[in-house]
């Protein structure tokens, strides 16, 4: 193959794919710009191709530019931020990688820079911290600007959700880090809430970030703070860390953050110090995190979604949320509380409760925990007339989840008998592993299956 079929396909690869790409020879004229990168910098791809990219792209300032650093020193550039002007002027914000081709001397005779387009991402990023800033009074600590949760919120009587309120309520007598696994819906920020505010933190701020909301390139200058001129476009700016000082930081989902993001939180909670992103600074902070994830921490660390020495380093207290399922006695509890909420809201009378309705409900299994059950009372609620009891033809519950298992009545309803044995099956496997803990080789044996037979049932009902 001579260079010209090989330049031919690089083409046509580059051609394809959503990412910007931008090929330059050892000479600095560009051989490779692909649409997506003329999209992004609102370029024409003639008027690149084949011309001197310094020239080109004079705007620029040639210390900041990753392409010239590349082939001038064949210095790599991986996953940088950058925020920069196009030709219009317009602000743009990208993560870049800039790679230099080298041949087999070494010498470089090519760069490489591969650019996604952050732009609408950064600007989220900035206006989060902004809006957290806002939050933090800048004297004397009044009132949160944040709805402020407490234990007296948590509604329940079930032995095993006491014994969890119990753990929590001690949890906030301490400055210990918490690890709070539950369910989606089942409240870990409301406990989270409760624990700090019934603290002696409760007048410092309390902060959240979902870890699973934004890249990794954003996620760690709002986690850390940057500092100006650490890269292009970065400014002066405090991170989470900073703005929740003497307060309380919820990391929500934490398995989502990054691994190696992961590390480096690790080592703030081990040195008691951030640095910010592009500083070299070293900043003392006084946090307490609470930390949640909605898998079991055992699946999360066998899968590689959560390092086991941040786990550990997180995990000195431990909450565990019952889902719903496992604690259908509160029901009845729940569906008064949420009536008497969502009556107000709704300027509705409906006080009670009809036996069916109560049956319905409790022979549902709650994907979606207590949220899901507040859903739909709210739903009923808004959708009543002048009627003071709820009744089963208020609620509006999915059958093929109304399954009733070891009940005397099932609503099978529009279902045909594959699709009860297979909602039946559904529900006894999820039972099963809430039983193990999530454990899969003990449910497997449970249920009399080949652990490569369960896994698959689990991807196939998507459990």
């Amino acid at each position: 193959m001579n260079a010209k079929q090989f330049e031919k396909i690089v083409q046509e690869l580059a051609g394809i794919i959503d990412e910007g790409i931008h090929i330059v020879s050892a000479d600095g004229k560009s051989i490779v710009y692909n649409q997506a990168m003329a999209t992004l910098e609102k370029m024409e791809r003639e008027d690149v191709i084949g011309k001197p990219f310094r020239l080109v792209f004079s705007h620029i300032p040639k210390e900041q530019s990753t392409l010239r650093r590349a082939l001038k020193y064949g210095e790599p550039t991986l996953n940088k931020t950058q925020t920069y002007l196009n030709r219009y002027g317009k602000e743009i914000s990208t993560v870049n990688t800039t790679i230099p081709i080298l041949d087999d001397n070494e010498k470089v005779i090519a760069a490489v820079e591969l650019s996604k387009d952050i732009t609408d991402i950064k600007k989220l990023s900035n206006t989060i911290l902004e809006l957290q800033a806002e939050t933090i009074p800048r004297h004397k600590v009044t009132e949160p600007k944040i709805r402020k949760y407490s234990f007296k919120d948590l509604i329940g009587e079930n032995k095993r959700l006491k014994q969890t309120l119990s753990i929590a309520c001690k949890a906030s007598k301490t400055d210990a880090s918490v690890f709070i696994y539950g369910e989606t819906g089942t409240g870990k920020e409301l406990i989270a809430q409760s624990i700090h505010f019934n603290s002696a933190r409760k007048e410092k701020p309390f902060l959240a970030q979902n870890c699973a909301a934004l890249p990794e390139s954003l996620l760690e200058g709002i986690l850390f703070g940057t500092t100006k001129g650490g890269f292009t476009g970065a400014v002066d700016r405090p991170g989470l860390f900073e703005q929740a000082t003497g307060g309380t930081l919820l990391l929500d989902e934490i398995s989502a953050m990054p691994y190696e993001l992961q590390s480096k939180l690790l080592r703030v909670l081990q040195e008691d110090y951030i640095r910010r992103v592009g500083g070299n600074k070293d900043i003392p902070i006084d946090v307490r995190i609470i930390a949640t994830v909605n898998e079991t921490p055992e699946e999360l660390m066998q899968n590689g979604c959560l390092r086991k020495d941040l786990f550990y380093r997180l995990n000195i207290i431990n909450i565990s949320i019952p889902p719903l399922r496992e604690r259908k006695d509160d029901i009845p509890i729940l569906v008064d509380y949420f009536l008497e909420k969502h009556n107000a809201r709704f300027e509705k009378e409906v006080w009670m409760t009809s036996e069916g309705a109560l049956r319905k409900l409790e022979n549902y299994d709650y994907p979606g925990n207590v949220r899901e059950l507040e859903n739909f009372i709210m739903s009923a609620v808004s959708l009543a007339d002048k009627e003071h009891v709820l009744t089963e033809d208020l609620l509006q519950l999915p059958n093929s989840r109304s399954l009733g298992i070891g009940k005397s009545e099932y609503d099978y309803e529009d279902m045909t008998i594959d699709e009860y044995l297979e909602r039946t099956e559904i529900s006894i496997i999820k039972e099963t592993m809430a039983e193990m803990g999530g454990n899969i080789s003990k449910a497997a044996d449970a249920l009399g299956l080949k652990r490569q037979t369960l896994q698959h049932k689990l991807k196939k009902y998507k459990i």
